[in-house]
């Protein structure tokens, strides 16, 4: 599992290339980021989500948003 800084920090990463992706700022990817069932997986060791690259993770958000709509 991540230690706490180096989950912030690949929580910023996620949240930036988030707001990137899709042309929004980033208090609302933010938003996004926290309230997605991704970021509860995220938090959650035994997923192991946390070991994907920043770039999936990313991926699995937009994915829960498209279905969402």
């Amino acid at each position: 599992m991540l230690n706490d800084l180096n989950m912030w920090n690949k929580i910023g990463r996620i949240v930036s290339q988030l707001a990137t992706t899709l042309n929004i700022d980033i208090e609302k990817a933010l938003d996004i980021f926290y309230t997605s069932d991704t970021c509860r997986k995220l938090h959650d060791k035994e997923t192991g989500l946390y070991l994907l690259a920043d770039a999936c993770i990313v991926d699995d958000i937009i994915k829960e948003l498209n279905k969402s709509k």
